[in-house]
């Protein structure tokens, strides 16, 4: 493809583009597909001559286009949204035409220097404490663009666990660094994403996973009492997560009383995950939660999220960039250069190559201005409120979360399995995607705003399907007796409801069932949520063969009682086991609890 073509074909993929975001409401949110479909619908090979580039955007819209979820439709409720924009596309675009590898200063001046002038403006747009800029008259601190939060985490950690070790090892160079691992001890709530874990795997460290208080947030006093029992027990507390916006609920965590525990101890690294939640400090109506935000040693927040930019795109801050340089630092003498004084970011993360994301981001800063940015998020408020009043007007329902960003937890006042089934109902449909998670103890549905200009007809007409959704469901679980009728919106199909296949329902409801034993011995081990893997519960088929059974073994004994009157006993006690898998409702639910 030469300039000229690369001309023609480029205006025709701005015009797909456009018409793509102009009609995307037509199209059905998510694919109903299976796995392993499209190797059914492309060739088993690369063609060995090019292909004229109409023939490859026509695959895309016949094959490609129809079988993706719609992460920017105005029905996608789903996860948390995924940043996207014109200008934001525009500023990819000429990052990926630049092509610089931007790993050092003299690689990229204009790179280097740009992402550390917009890291500079998004601390103070978000009122982040001075000594997290690099513009700030004795500051040793500064930011960076990762790839993702996940990597904002790992990077933390191996600084902390670095200065933990330097500390522990004193004058002991000989001994090696791998020798002081089983010694260190992070901590996070049990509301901590996933990739917290995965860091502490990776960092080989232990990581302990503590309660929350009644409301999902993590509080001083737990962490507290644990790493005082790790102090007793001669290991070494050296890292601490709190999170600002969780991924099931969008909880805040106390970060002043979090803070106040961690500078107690000096070998403690505080950081604070703000992903989705970070992002909203831009409001001065919503910094009250970042009170505390001044003990923490690094913060992250993905504008990629809810700053109107695509990904990847995630910004991170640190207290002290040598801490962090010094842990990371690989240095051959084939990357070596005399600007000394300048910023190589290749010491801040793991991969050596990067991609010049501050171009999107500023792009993004120039386009909206902070006012336009503040009007988005607070209208993805505004309407999450108009949801959370709708939800609580209906007696049938509740709001299991505090509704303070653009996510609202809420579920029918039944039993999980209900619930599940309503939300399958509503995947299957393909005219919405949401996702569950289990918050105080309980599965719920998670709406969460994300389209750009999302709408109170958007809202409106999500609530008015969900009911009409909630009526087929209650009327598939109880066809017999009379359910109150409700008025609302005609639903989309007259068929008469029926209960979902059992794989379809756990398909849509995103959960997986696994028998009694794996389920117990899966909630033996702390794991994390990442707000993508399903929600395990107990597979009743498995009950109900375990209770089929332990009925047939008690009868076949019953059998044999006449010849055998000792055999009583074991009767009885084959019908106290079988009352172990008793099939009612509330008792398998509150086991998935």
């Amino acid at each position: 493809m030469n300039t000229e073509e690369f001309r023609v074909h480029g205006k025709r993929m701005i015009d797909y583009i456009c018409d793509y975001g102009k009609t995307i409401e037509c199209r059905d949110v998510a694919p109903t597909v299976d796995p392993g479909f499209l190797r059914h619908l492309l060739p088993d090979e690369a063609p060995q001559k090019g292909e004229d580039f109409k023939r490859m955007l026509e695959d895309v819209e016949k094959k490609i286009m129809p079988n993706m979820v719609h992460w920017n439709h105005p029905r996608f409720f789903a996860y948390f949204p995924s940043g996207n924009s014109y200008p934001s596309i525009l500023g990819d675009m000429l990052s990926s035409a630049i092509g610089s590898i931007g790993f050092s200063w003299a690689s990229s001046p204009a790179a280097t220097e740009l992402e550390a002038i917009v890291m500079d403006w998004y601390a103070k747009a978000l009122d982040l404490p001075a000594f997290f800029r690099s513009d700030v008259v004795g500051s040793v601190g500064g930011g960076v663009l990762q790839g993702s939060a996940s990597e904002c985490a790992l990077v933390c950690m191996m600084a902390a666990r670095a200065r933990a070790i330097k500390e522990l090892k004193g004058n002991n160079a000989d001994v090696h660094d791998s020798v002081y691992l089983p010694q260190l001890v992070a901590y996070a709530s049990k509301e901590a994403h996933s990739s917290i874990e995965k860091a502490a795997k990776m960092a080989i460290v232990k990581l302990r996973v503590l309660e929350t208080d009644n409301r999902g947030v993590f509080r001083g006093n737990t962490l507290q009492e644990a790493m005082q029992r790790d102090l007793e027990n001669g290991l070494t507390p050296f890292f601490v997560v709190a999170t600002v916006g969780t991924t099931s609920a969008c909880v805040f965590d106390n970060l002043v009383e979090i803070g106040e525990v961690c500078k107690q101890v000096p070998t403690i690294w505080f950081h604070v995950d703000g992903a989705y939640a970070g992002n909203s400090f831009i409001l001065p109506e919503m910094r009250h939660f970042k009170k505390g935000l001044e003990y923490a040693d690094s913060f992250n927040t993905n504008p990629n999220k809810l700053l109107l930019t695509n990904f990847d795109c995630s910004a991170m801050w640190v207290k002290e960039v040598k801490l962090l340089t010094s842990a990371l630092a690989v240095d051959p003498l084939y990357l070596q250069h005399d600007h000394s004084s300048a910023v190589d970011y290749r010491h801040y993360g793991i991969p050596l190559s990067r991609r010049f994301r501050a171009l999107k981001l500023w792009f993004v800063f120039r386009s909206y201005g902070i006012v336009g940015l503040q009007k988005y998020i607070r209208n993805h408020i505004t309407l999450a409120k108009r949801f959370e009043s709708l939800v609580l007007m209906d007696e049938r329902f509740e709001v299991r979360n505090d509704v303070n960003l653009g996510l609202v937890c809420f579920r029918l006042i039944k039993h999980d399995r209900i619930n599940r089934d309503l939300l399958a109902r509503i995947n299957h449909s393909g005219k919405f995607h949401m996702t569950p998670a289990m918050v105080r103890g309980k599965y719920i549905i998670r709406l969460c705003v994300t389209y750009e200009h999302a709408s109170a007809e958007h809202i409106d007409y999500a609530w008015d399907e969900i009911r009409n959704f909630a009526e087929e469901t209650l009327a598939a679980e109880c066809p017999t007796p009379a359910i109150q009728q409700i008025t609302v919106t005609p639903a989309i199909s007259k068929k008469p409801p029926k209960k979902l296949t059992r794989s379809m329902s756990t398909r849509f409801s995103f959960t997986r069932s696994v028998s009694r034993e794996i389920y117990e011995r899966q909630n033996s081990r702390s794991q994390l949520t990442d707000g993508a893997t399903p929600i395990v519960i107990i597979d009743t088929d498995e009950i109900l063969e375990s209770l089929q059974r332990a009925t047939a073994a008690a009868s076949a004994a019953a059998a044999a009682t006449a010849h055998h009157p000792d055999s009583r006993e074991r009767i009885q006690k084959q019908a106290a086991a079988a009352e172990l898998y008793d099939t009612d409702d509330s008792s398998t639910d509150e086991a998935s609890n």
